[in-house]
């Protein structure tokens, strides 16, 4: 059969963009398929220019600035959104059909650039007992590969993103200078950690504090981020490149210090981070990476991009189980119920947009699911939040989202009786839990406080707001999962995904000790507890009498798992479905278990692996 391409993927973001640049410098033929508008994908300097800023102006607009607010929200390749959470299941007022008992709570985008456009930009690595889960904590399952196996294909992906960060730092609960390397950096220094991470950790650096009859230390170190600052000097590597003779990606070593890589309109634009605070959900100047940056060092002779292209379904040659196309609905205008139907071929197929989206297409194609594990094992970190007034003034908001965080609780032995966490000290004041400030002003102006008096209290009171949050690992569990049903479709009459989530009483158990640990934090720093968690949040659950709420962390991991079979997975290590030969699948939903790190940097690592066995695979 004659193939239009080498590879097709499915998606522009991360995953997608790596694996294009990844396999075009390396010769081969490459189709994209992106659902989101012309517009967004494009990268020569004026008309990314204009894009971004059209992203600001909305963003400027608008006064509630939740994570998909600045982009193009579009009917026929609709994201969910978080202000479509309702407390009440089952509903279907928004693009996920929350069946309940408990409304997923986070969203991602589905566009040019995918979610790299409004994440935070953190990205620690996973540790090496994550990968052992149930080998050591009777949790979940473990992976079928391990840290180390990773090792290399993390500093691939530290060099793609750019991370700034202190390695020397990185040394929480099972992570050593060993895990890095004995001479490995980041590519560029740390971001200086903020004013109020510094009055956090006067009183927070060292605290002993005590849970369920045991000590813990708590530390504070500096967060890697994916955000531009000086470049680190001895730093050596300049990028990936395809080694032919070994079959391998490798690190090359040809220039002196790393090339900061700033906007996507301009190489002068964003190369350092200038400390605004709006990194969720856009960065004004592009100092934090996209995945657009990635993108545009592709080999465009070698790249097509076709946008308003909504990947439905695979055609699966039913004697071989080759993937014999991607069939995908072409809207003409934003929002229109008006397409045209496409097929393309490729020798290799991958879906590399997000875990629900890529689950979906699987599902609505009857494909890759002998294990019955597609979109199943639905995973994100349950965030707890707490919040409180120092005794002095913090000056939150001066800087990017998080500088700083505590690693104390990320491993040990109580991962066998509740969730791990980690602990960024958010820079956000009160805007995330209670929508501050605009809520202090209303709140000031109904108790009739007006002129010089709201201001002396705003001053008073915002710049003393403190927040901290932890994110708990949420375990695999067959029934969260997205499914498809004939009665939810848009208006390109694709399936939406419906959603099926709980919060398990690992995971409840875990707030409960979260809030133990915080509140002698808070004791310790003076901090006066203003957390408030009430029956009518979205996420609001009970454990042993209390209540507690949860929020999303954006970080949607599951739905095609690797793992040692295809009794027990969807995909092997490499990526490549068990069940058809030319498949890959890209992304989070490759995870088997999430950890407490931020999913970004772990799936960019992974997709350099899935990049360098389908160069393998097309060299056969």
């Amino acid at each position: 059969m004659k193939h239009d391409y080498d590879v097709v993927i499915v998606g522009t973001g991360i995953a997608g963009s790596v694996l294009a640049k990844t396999l075009t410098q390396a010769g081969k033929s490459v189709l994209m398929l992106e659902a989101g508008l012309e517009a967004g994908i494009a990268l020569e300097s004026e008309r990314a220019y204009a894009t971004y800023q059209q992203y600001l102006q909305t963003f400027y607009s608008k006064a509630n600035k939740a994570t998909n607010g600045p982009y193009p929200d579009i009917k026929d390749a609709a994201s969910p959104d978080v202000l479509e959470i309702q407390a009440q299941t089952p509903y279907d007022s928004g693009y996920l059909v929350q069946m309940g008992p408990l409304p997923f709570a986070s969203d991602c985008l589905r566009g040019a650039g995918g979610t790299t456009l409004h994440w935070l930009g953190n990205v620690p690595r996973m540790l090496p007992n994550d990968f052992q889960m149930q080998t050591l904590y009777g949790q979940g399952v473990d992976w079928p590969i391990s840290y180390q196996d990773l090792m290399p294909y993390y500093e691939m992906a530290e060099n793609e993103i750019g991370v700034s960060g202190d390695v020397a730092a990185q040394v929480g609960p099972d992570m050593s200078r060993a895990n890095y390397g004995e001479h490995y950096v980041f590519p560029m220094e740390k971001i200086p950690q903020s004013y109020q991470d510094h009055v956090w950790m006067r009183n927070t650096q060292n605290l002993n504090v005590h849970l369920d009859g045991k000590q813990f230390t708590i530390s504070c170190v500096s967060m890697p981020q994916g955000r531009n600052s000086v470049p680190n000097p001895k730093y050596h590597f300049s990028g990936v490149k395809w080694d032919v003779e070994r079959e391998k990606l490798i690190l090359t070593r040809t220039q002196n210090t790393y090339q900061v890589v700033g906007s996507v309109w301009s190489p002068y634009t964003g190369e350092r981070c200038e400390g605004n605070a709006s990194c969720v959900p856009i960065c004004p100047v592009q100092a934090k990476y996209n995945a657009l940056k990635t993108l545009k060092k592709s080999d465009f002779r070698k790249l097509e991009i076709r946008t308003q292209a909504v990947a439905s379904t695979l055609l699966i040659d039913e004697k071989s189980q080759h993937i014999k196309g991607v069939v995908y609905k072409k809207y003409q205008q934003a929002d229109s119920p008006t397409y045209s139907t496409d097929v393309v071929t490729g020798k290799i197929i991958v879906l590399a947009a997000s875990a629900l989206e890529n689950a979906k297409i699987l599902l609505a194609s009857n494909a890759a699911n002998s294990s019955d594990q597609v979109g199943r094992n639905l995973m994100d970190h349950l965030v707890l939040l707490t919040w409180g007034l120092f005794p002095e003034k913090i000056y939150p908001y001066r800087g990017p989202g998080c500088t700083t965080y505590i690693p104390t609780f990320r491993d040990g032995e109580f991962r066998k009786e509740f969730a791990a966490w980690i602990s960024p000290i958010d820079n956000w004041g009160w805007s995330w839990p209670t929508f501050a400030p605009g809520t202090d002003v209303w709140n000031a102006v109904q108790n009739k406080m007006f002129g010089k008096a709201l201001r002396r209290h705003l001053s008073e009171v915002v710049p003393r707001q403190a927040l901290l949050h932890f994110e708990c690992e949420q375990a695999p569990e067959a029934s969260n999962r997205m499914t498809i049903d004939p009665k939810y479709k848009d208006q390109l009459d694709n399936f939406r995904p419906v959603i099926h989530y709980d919060a398990s009483d690992y995971m409840r158990k875990s707030f409960e000790a979260a809030k133990k640990v915080s509140d002698q934090i808070f004791a310790a720093n003076k901090i006066a507890d203003h957390t408030a968690y009430l029956p009518t949040d979205p996420d609001y659950v009970t454990w042993q009498g209390r209540g507690y709420t949860f929020r999303g962390a954006g970080h949607i991991v599951g739905t095609h798992r690797m793992g040692t079979s295809k009794e027990n997975s969807v995909v092997k290590s490499t990526g490549q479905a068990w069940d058809h030969p030319n498949l890959y699948l890209a992304g989070c939903g490759n995870m088997p278990t999430l950890g407490t790190s931020n999913p970004t940097l772990t799936m960019t690592a992974l997709t350099f692996m899935v990049a360098e066995n389908i160069l393998k695979q097309l060299a056969e």
